[in-house]
């Protein structure tokens, strides 16, 4: 199953209006929805490759080897290579907007966790635009990211949002370490996990602080349109849309509204909002860049000894063993994350005591 970032149940929604002004929407939607899941399914199993075990470093002339294709509005891949490693601008948005994004994340990977691209050993980076007619989304298919136009009337071009772009690249450092089940917690930690990429891809390229950035996930997405910032909030879950084509932000902030549904491969994307939180939040107490602390115990958790069937508890459990190891048993980080956790429900707080 390709990770696409924009969930089943808000497509569903779209493709359901009969808003005025809406129906280009409408049809995208339901294309989108349906378009060819057991081609991008069986392009996932091809492309699988067990764990890389261990945190291999970057070498020191480590670079990303890029390559951008157009599928023309095809939803035929790869499309025609349009620009390649160390070629100019070109004069397509979307086209320079994917190469950017690809680079920005490498940079991520590679500044922050000396990791040399998505397999930490110079895996080449490659992504399509103009994928479909108003495709309403953008997914990771196991071998390179794919990007869709927007339908003009909700979505624009989803080449647009940098966490996004690092929010799908991550599912392929997942799929690489820790390679995490898509179905229920663990899935939902999938889905966390690369929004922590996504935030921190974006906070990195712009040199922000924990205080400083957004936590919003998918910000630029919406049209004008829309009342909504982005797809996801990390800081304040269930907050990020509130629209009446939409409905409202369903995600959960804490396991106290968990989510507990077989939609949405047991609510991936749901209730990886209660993991998104707790990060966001042993962050912003931290202070500082996210990626040097909060960032690295997650990067060492996801490339740890963790179970591919993880749940909440074990990750939290993961993260707090992290700190301890990376920064001592009585770090602020250690006592930072293990509260965040206990915050949103996940650890109690006899248990945030103590790894």
């Amino acid at each position: 199953m390709a990770h696409s970032i924009v969930p089943p149940y808000l497509l569903a929604r779209i493709a359901e209006t009969d808003a005025d002004g809406m129906q280009r929407a409408a049809e995208a939607a339901r294309r989108s929805l349906l378009a060819d899941p057991p081609l991008r399914e069986e392009r996932r199993r091809e492309a699988f490759v067990p764990p890389v075990p261990g945190q291999p470093v970057a070498p020191d002339d480590a670079a990303p080897q890029r390559t951008i294709s157009d599928a023309g509005g095809t939803e035929t891949l790869p499309g025609r290579a349009v620009r390649r490693e160390g070629d100019p601008v070109s004069g397509d948005p979307a086209v320079n907007e994917a190469y950017e994004g690809l680079g920005a994340t490498y940079a991520l990977l590679a500044d922050a966790f000396g990791r040399d691209s998505i397999d930490g050993r110079g895996l080449p980076l490659d992504a399509t635009v103009h994928y479909g007619v108003d495709y309403d989304n953008a997914f990771w298919d196991g071998q390179r990211m794919v990007f869709g136009d927007g339908d003009g009337e909700v979505f624009g071009r989803f080449t647009a949002s940098l966490s996004v772009i690092g929010h799908e690249l991550a599912h392929g450092v997942t799929q690489y370490t820790a390679a995490l089940e898509y179905q229920g917690q663990a899935g939902a930690l999938n889905e966390s996990f690369s929004d922590v990429v996504g935030a921190l891809v974006e906070q990195h390229r712009l040199g922000q602080t924990a205080d400083e950035a957004s936590w919003l996930i998918g910000e630029g997405l919406f049209t004008e349109a829309v009342q909504g910032r982005a797809l996801r909030s990390m800081l304040s879950p269930g907050t990020a849309y509130d629209d009446d084509v939409l409905g409202k932000d369903p995600q959960p902030a804490s396991m106290d509204d968990y989510v507990d549904t077989a939609d949405d491969n047991g609510g991936v994307h749901l209730n990886s909002g209660i993991a998104n939180r707790a990060f966001a939040l042993a962050a912003i107490e931290l202070g500082g860049f996210a990626w040097e602390r909060a960032g690295q115990v997650w990067y060492d958790a996801i490339t740890g000894s963790l179970s591919p069937t993880a749940d909440f508890a074990a990750f939290a459990d993961a993260t707090v063993l992290a700190a301890s190891s990376r920064f001592g048993d009585d770090s602020a980080e250690a006592a930072a994350i293990a509260s965040a956790w206990a915050t949103v429900g996940v650890r109690s707080d006899d248990r945030a005591e103590s790894p």
